[in-house]
């Protein structure tokens, strides 16, 4: 039992560690190096944890957006106003792990597949939530066309995300909920 909880203890170390380095200095900053000095661990007991520096990036900004979901638990409540202004929330609350998301979903940071796959997998989510909270609206909405309107949605919404994250000045809020008004 100690063990397991010697393990938890270094993994969270290894998240805070990095969620600090990214907060600080981004991707740039948060090397593999940099993670483990900070948690206090050798790179062989991240490699326990983790396969890769983009897995612990990943998990970081995974719990960031989790952090202002309306729906965590995936129940189906969720309306568009909702997700949208989640989506608004990430980028005020969080703006360092908005912009390092952004950022590594449009370079591709890792060459990995898996992380690509990864940033897809999440985007098909985000289109199905859109989508669904979109016919629960009560419009008539058909599944396909839900999809459309999802998928637009969120084209508007990360394009206006990729402006402000090579312009912060730029008022996301703002042209996001211009967006919202579209195609709700």
């Amino acid at each position: 039992m100690a063990r397991y909880q010697v393990g938890v203890q270094t993994e969270a170390r290894i998240v805070e560690a990095t969620r600090s380095l990214l907060a600080e200095g981004g991707t740039d900053a948060t090397t593999l190096k940099a993670i483990c000095d900070r948690a206090e661990v050798r790179s062989g007991s991240f490699y326990n944890l983790f396969r890769s520096k983009e897995d612990v990036i990943i998990r970081v900004i995974r719990e960031s957006i989790t952090a202002v979901d309306p729906d965590p638990d995936g129940a189906g409540t969720d309306t568009v106003d909702d997700l949208v202004d989640a989506y608004i929330r990430f980028f005020v609350e969080e703006p360092k792990m908005a912009k390092v998301y952004v950022m590594s979903a449009l370079s591709g940071e890792s060459s990995a597949d898996s992380t690509r796959r990864r940033f897809l997998r999440h985007h098909m989510r985000r289109v199905e939530r859109f989508g669904d909270a979109m016919q629960r609206s009560g419009s008539s909405l058909t599944p396909e066309v839900g999809a459309v309107q999802a998928e637009l949605l969120l084209g508007a919404l990360d394009g206006l995300a990729f402006r402000w994250a090579l312009d912060q000045t730029f008022d996301f809020p703002k042209y996001a909920l211009l967006a919202k008004e579209r195609f709700n």
